[in-house]
C-alpha cells in the first residue's frame, strides 16, 4: 500500500513548478507590456520639461489651427466609416441583391490602399490640370475664373481619402456583429409592427454599438497618426505640426508635448463613449437559432443596393488602381528602373518582419491571459495586456518621438 507521502510530495513539487511557470510568464508578460510602454512614458515625461517660448510661438501661430483641422478631420472620417460601414455590412447581412457575395469580400478591398496613394490619385484626376477639369474646359469653353470645382487639397478632401479607405474597420465589425445577432429579436420587432428600417435602428444598432465603436476606434486612431495624406494635401494637423517642431524648429520637447495633446484626443474620444454608455448592457440575444433568411430586393432597390456597395469599392480601390496602372504604362521606364526590386524586397522584408513580430507577441500575450489562474498574478496579466495593447492605441507620431 503506498502512503500518504508518497503520493503529497510529488504533488507539491509539481505546484511549485506550476507557480514558478507562472511566475516567469507573469515577469515576461510585464515586461513586454513595459518595453511597448515606453515611447509613451517618454512623451508623459517630456510634459514637465520647459518649453515657454516654442509654446508662445506654437500658440500665437499655428495651433489653432492644428485643433481645428484635426477637428474637422475626425469628424469627417467618422461621418464616413460610420455611413458607409454600418450601412453596406447591414445590406450584404440582412438583404440578397445581385453582387452581394462578391461585394461581400470587395468591400475589404479599399484597406489595401494606403490614404495618401489615393490622395495622389484624385489629385491627378481632379486637380486644375488633372484631365477632369481639362475636359470641362473644353467641352465648354471655360477659363480659371468661369466655373467653380471642389478643392481636392483640402482638409475636406484629406477627410474623404481617409474616410474611403478606413470604412472596411467599421464594415468588418459590424458585419460580424450582424451576423452574430438572434434572428428572434430581428424577427420579433417585425411581428410587433416595427418596419425594417425601424428594426434596423432601435434593435440590431443598438446591439451591435460596442463592435461599431471599436471599429470607429480603430479608423480614427489610424487618421490621427497619418501623415502622408495630410503633409501632401498641406494640411496642418497635430501629426504634421508635431514633425515640423521636431525636426523643422530642433525642438522635440515641444514634439513630445504635442504628442501628449495627440494622445489626449485618444483618451477623450474612449472616455466619451464609456460615458455615452453609462452602466448599459450590449450584448447579443444567444444564438441566432435559425439561419439569416436574406430579404430579396428587386427593381430600383436591387440596382440602388448594389450601386451603393459597389461606389466605396470603385472610389476607394478599384479607380486609384486602375489610374496607377495607366501610369505605369504609359512611363515604365520610372517603375520598372533598377531600384524597384529593392524596393520590393524591402517592403516585404519590413513588412514580414513586423508581422511576425506582432504575431508572436500577440499570441504569447493571448496564451497568457487566458490561464485563467486566480490571485495576484491574474491582475497583473491583465495589467500587462492592457498596458501592451495601448501600442495600437498611440498614433505613430507619438511612438516615433517617444522612441
Amino acid at each position: 500500500m503506498v502512503s500518504d507521502t508518497s503520493i503529497t510530495a510529488p504533488t507539491d513539487a509539481s505546484r511549485r513548478k506550476l507557480r514558478l511557470g507562472e511566475g516567469l510568464l507573469n515577469i515576461t508578460a510585464l515586461l513586454i507590456a513595459l518595453l511597448i510602454a515606453i515611447p509613451v512614458i517618454v512623451v508623459a515625461a517630456f510634459v514637465f520639461v520647459p518649453a515657454y517660448d516654442v509654446w508662445a510661438h506654437l500658440a500665437a501661430t499655428v495651433l489653432p489651427g492644428y485643433l481645428i483641422n484635426t477637428l474637422i478631420l475626425m469628424v469627417t472620417v467618422s461621418a464616413l466609416v460610420l455611413g458607409i460601414g454600418v450601412t453596406t455590412a447591414w445590406f450584404v447581412t440582412m438583404y440578397d441583391f445581385p453582387g452581394r457575395k462578391l461585394f461581400s469580400w470587395a468591400l475589404f478591398l479599399p484597406l489595401a490602399m494606403p490614404a495618401y496613394i489615393i490622395a495622389y490619385t484624385y489629385t491627378g484626376m481632379f486637380d486644375f490640370a488633372g484631365p477632369v477639369q481639362t475636359f470641362l474646359r473644353e467641352l465648354f469653353g471655360w477659363g480659371r475664373t468661369d466655373y467653380w470645382f471642389p478643392q481636392v487639397r483640402s482638409v475636406g478632401g484629406a477627410g474623404l481619402m481617409l474616410g474611403l479607405v478606413l470604412y472596411p474597420y467599421v464594415f468588418l465589425v459590424s458585419r460580424a456583429s450582424f451576423t452574430e445577432q438572434s434572428i428572434a429579436a430581428l424577427e420579433v420587432g417585425r411581428t410587433l409592427g416595427r418596419s425594417p428600417f425601424m428594426v434596423f435602428w432601435q434593435i440590431a444598432l443598438p446591439l451591435a454599438r460596442p463592435a461599431i465603436v471599436a471599429g470607429l476606434a480603430l479608423a480614427l486612431m489610424e487618421t490621427l497618426s497619418d501623415f502622408g495624406t495630410v503633409q501632401y494635401f498641406a494640411v496642418d494637423t497635430f501629426t504634421t505640426g508635431i514633425y515640423r517642431t521636431w525636426l523643422g524648429l530642433g525642438e522635440p520637447a515641444a514634439a513630445a508635448q504635442l504628442a501628449a495633446i495627440l494622445m489626449l484626443f485618444i483618451l477623450s474620444l474612449l472616455a466619451l463613449e464609456r460615458y455615452s454608455r453609462g452602466r448599459r448592457k450590449y450584448h447579443h440575444t444567444g444564438g441566432r437559432y435559425q439561419e439569416i433568411r436574406r430579404q430579396r430586393l428587386r427593381g430600383i432597390s436591387a440596382i440602388a443596393a448594389s450601386a451603393g456597395c459597389f461606389l466605396p469599392v470603385f472610389m476607394g480601390f478599384l479607380l486609384p488602381v486602375g489610374w496607377l496602372v495607366n501610369k505605369s504604362l504609359l512611363y515604365p521606364e520610372t517603375v520598372l528602373n533598377s531600384e524597384f526590386p529593392k524596393l520590393v524586397l524591402s517592403s516585404v522584408g519590413v513588412a514580414g518582419s513586423a508581422s511576425l513580430l506582432a504575431l508572436v507577441i500577440a499570441l504569447f500575450l493571448v496564451f497568457v491571459i487566458g490561464r485563467n489562474i486566480k490571485g495576484q498574478g491574474n491582475v497583473l496579466r491583465k495589467a500587462s495586456l492592457r498596458i501592451s495593447s495601448m501600442g495600437y492605441a498611440i498614433p505613430g507620431p507619438v511612438l516615433a518621438v517617444g522612441s
